[in-house]
């Protein structure tokens, strides 16, 4: 049975940093794709980033360039989400999600950027 979870959001003052995990079970991580979502409340769900698992690349969204970076630990199945230079407007409940068919997704976990 395969599980992802995602970990270590929270509440971040404007300009701070956050990082969040992708943990799984039953996948192996380093085998997949992995995107990062996002959804804001009464918004549709954008796409943050995506890491290549076969040539280790990474794209990135338009409000994602230059303050965030995917990175992988394959020893411990994760990916990361590096969020620095945080603003309000990146509150949202975060997302992984690993590509194949099926897809898996985790619950998310909530990011508020707020004073």
């Amino acid at each position: 049975q395969v599980h992802i979870v995602e970990s270590g959001g929270g509440l971040v003052q404007p300009g701070g940093s956050l990082r969040l995990s992708c943990e799984a079970s039953g996948l192996s991580l380093e085998e997949y794709a992995i995107g990062w979502f996002r959804q804001a409340p009464g918004k549709a769900r954008e796409g943050v980033g995506c890491n290549s698992n076969y040539d280790g690349s990474t794209t990135y969204g338009d409000s994602a360039k230059g303050r965030f970076t995917i990175s992988r630990d394959s020893a411990k199945n994760t990916v990361y989400l590096q969020m620095n230079s945080l603003k309000p407007e990146d509150t949202a409940v975060y997302y992984c999600r690993s590509w194949g068919s099926p897809a898996y997704w985790g619950q998310g976990t909530q990011v508020t950027v707020s004073s």
